[in-house]
């Protein structure tokens, strides 16, 4: 799927460069193919505006943050945090500055990160309940970029047949390919898919999953917000839970940038972070080796490709049909008058 071509998905928020990072000045991202610079404005709050310069195109990226403005570093116009220009250090104080203004995009802080939405946001930052909850810690566990499309990577969340033989070296059952559950029910904005799974448990795993048991089982809770967010809940009979938030953040159509936030309710003592960054870390490796194997064009019209399906197939095929449908809705597809 060719998501810059769809003017639709820059309706939503996505998570771009964690809050963190911005100490240091602005960083630049590139969003549904737009080029676009996050910094700190005078309020210490993320702000987003076009990588683009009013003067001479300059990257302002390249440049700093001065009180809470945005410093171009080719002749230092300065832009405040919504893009407006508010300074020109080659004019004298009483020569007044034209009006000129950088495109500004919303931008919010959410679970450690910056998340942007290129115009109106048809729907809210996706909602972690745990976030804050005594008893709950949260974990930042990468933010990587993928040479694979945002819907590849969502359709693999939600595909429980690929454990067997993706993650085989992890936590995969080669003779166990089907889940024992899996039902689904659809949301306004998405699908929940619940599923339990055996797993094989491995020596390193016994913290992560609270036993150490050859095998043990996760209830699978899994969430998908429309377009490119999932919220993975899986809870094993330790009673320990272990949930992932995802977000695919597409750069183009070809490259995504993967966010992973783990939350779990237990503490350091019970099992390090480090121990959980690397046991995740091991199964991602899995997940995108295959997924850079695959074809970042991931059709969304099913009637124009013809492909064999499992039942595992289902959430994708939802998946393609909710977005074909959203495309359709704001006129991104031209629906035949007698359709």
């Amino acid at each position: 799927m060719l998501v810059t071509r769809q003017n639709v998905f820059r309706k939503f928020w996505y998570a771009t460069v964690p809050v963190d990072s911005l100490a240091d000045g602005p960083k630049p991202f590139v969003l549904l193919g737009e080029k676009i610079v996050i910094f700190l404005d005078s309020e210490g709050k993320a702000a987003c505006l076009q990588d683009r310069c009013c003067h001479r195109t300059a990257k302002l990226s390249k440049g700093w943050v001065r009180e809470g403005n945005l410093v171009c570093g080719y002749h230092g116009w300065e832009y405040d945090g919504t893009g407006k220009l508010v300074a020109i250090p080659q004019f004298p104080p009483e020569q007044p500055l034209p009006d000129c203004k950088v495109t500004s995009y919303r931008a919010c802080e959410r679970y450690g990160y910056v998340w942007v939405a290129l115009e109106e946001p048809l729907q809210p930052v996706p909602e972690f309940e745990e976030e804050g909850m005594p008893g709950w810690r949260r974990i930042h566990q990468f933010y990587d970029k993928w040479n694979t499309s945002s819907l590849r990577l969502m359709e693999n969340s939600f595909d429980n047949s690929h454990f067997a033989f993706v993650h085989k070296g992890t936590f995969g059952d080669i003779t166990q390919p089907r889940p024992e559950k899996y039902e689904i029910n659809e949301t306004d904005w998405g699908f929940e898919a619940e599923s339990i799974v055996t797993v094989v448990n491995p020596p390193n795993a016994a913290r992560v999953t609270g036993t150490t048991d050859a095998y043990t089982k996760r209830h699978m809770r899994n969430r998908w917000f429309m377009p490119f967010s999932r919220r993975l809940d899986m809870e094993y009979p330790s009673g320990l839970r272990h949930i992932i938030m995802n977000c695919a953040t597409p750069i183009d159509d070809s490259t995504i940038q993967v966010v992973q936030i783990l939350f779990r309710n237990d503490d350091e003592a019970s099992c390090s972070t480090q121990e959980l960054i690397d046991w995740d870390a091991a199964i991602i490796l899995e997940d995108r080796d295959i997924l850079e194997s695959t074809s970042p064009d991931a059709i969304v019209d099913m009637s124009r490709k013809i492909e064999m399906h499992m039942p595992s197939d289902r959430p994708g095929m939802i998946m393609r049909r909710r977005l074909l449908d959203l495309m359709k809705q704001h006129g991104e597809i031209e629906v035949p008058a007698n359709a």
